[in-house]
């Protein structure tokens, strides 16, 4: 057992899920002068797993998923762990506290979070001028989302709701590698299924491209709805050359087969993280694989992910990147070193000459 896991983490689970969580960020924070030194110690820089999408070179396929450090105060240290990128986010144009507390809960049993958080952020305008100040080792993806303003907010329109995207993106694209536009966020009350209807989706698009986005925008999506919404999903984006692929949200509904007995979670808001949420996302992954041009568009993987063998199986079903964060909870940072380390024997033990031979393979 490690370090992490005998002492560290019954430690933090002592204390209020998002107080070991501010703890962790604020404390990144704080050794930030360490990143440079922590990032030669933890990077895994193997030619087999060097990948590049939409023009982007990354030196692992294994990043940080968005959610963890929600304003991008901690990065560098967050990229020292040996991470191929990090994303941050959920970032709204203006700033939000998001819902109201409690927000987050663990399920040890399952190894799983519930997240309730409501996307909370210091606003765009304020992370870029942070951002700008800082040069990681890998890339950088920011996360945008619609501003939470909370259940007492009045209406917004269709209007509205598209241009708090694209001002997001004017600020913030100069200071990122790619763009996530989260389109289907599970947490918030308001506006989270405008962008199911196909014509709300394709004004977006339109007006999004308007912004002639420099770097590389991917769509963030509902993990619901089957092979329709999939098949509607691509249909939108079929005219807007500035897509370069997808990734699916964690849906607002508890997912079945839960350890955790369910007197506990039935009362608890939010989405669920970490292994429960690995099945619905496989099946999303390995149906949008099959129907996607595959020379234009790539998958972003998440839902599960704690081992190596949990990631390859996600390339095998069609993502080309993977990302963690629940894993981080439960299994501390050392877990980035063994996932990419995992990776690399993968590859050898499949006499792979580079790890995106297997991208796909299972589909």
């Amino acid at each position: 057992m490690s370090f992490y896991a005998s002492v560290i983490r019954p430690l933090a689970f002592r204390l209020d899920a998002e107080r070991a969580h501010h703890l962790a960020i604020g404390l990144g924070a704080s050794m930030r002068a360490l990143a440079r030194p922590l990032y030669r110690l933890n990077a895994i820089k193997d030619p087999r797993l060097d990948t590049v999408v939409a023009g982007l070179r990354f030196p692992t396929p294994l990043g940080l998923a968005a959610g963890f450090d929600k304003s991008g105060t901690a990065i560098e240290m967050l990229a020292a762990l040996g991470f191929g990128f990090v994303e941050i986010g959920s970032v709204s144009i203006d700033p939000s506290f998001g819902n109201a507390r409690p927000r987050l809960f663990r399920l040890p049993d399952d190894r799983a979070i519930v997240v309730h958080y409501g996307l909370p952020n210091d606003g765009a305008r304020t992370i870029a001028e942070r951002l700008a100040k800082i040069h990681l080792p890998v890339p950088l993806g920011i996360n945008l989302v619609k501003t939470n303003r909370g259940l007492g907010a009045a209406p917004e329109s269709g209007d509205q709701i598209i241009n708090e995207y694209v001002a997001a993106a004017r600020v913030l694209a100069p200071v990122a590698d790619y763009l996530m536009l989260n389109l289907s966020c599970p947490n918030t009350e308001d506006g989270r299924d405008f962008f199911a209807d196909a014509g709300h989706l394709r004004a977006f698009l339109t007006a999004f491209g308007e912004l002639q986005p420099s770097v590389p925008v991917f769509l963030k999506v509902s993990p619901l709805g089957g092979i329709a919404t999939i098949e509607r999903v691509l249909t939108a984006v079929e005219d807007h050359a500035y897509i370069s692929g997808f990734m699916f949200n964690l849906p607002p509904v508890k997912p079945d087969g839960l350890k955790t007995p369910e007197r506990i979670w039935r009362a608890l808001p939010g989405a669920v993280s970490g292994p429960p949420a690995a099945a619905l996302a496989d099946t999303c992954i390995r149906e949008t694989f099959r129907r996607m041009d595959r020379k234009r568009y790539a998958i972003v993987g998440a839902g599960g992910v704690g081992t190596a063998e949990d990631a390859y199986a996600k390339m095998r079903l069609g993502a080309t990147l993977v990302q963690l964060l629940t894993a981080l909870v439960y299994e501390g940072p050392g877990v980035v070193r063994r996932i990419t380390q995992g990776l690399v024997r993968l590859v050898e033990r499949d006499g792979l000459r580079h790890i995106s031979d297997v991208v796909g393979v299972d589909a």
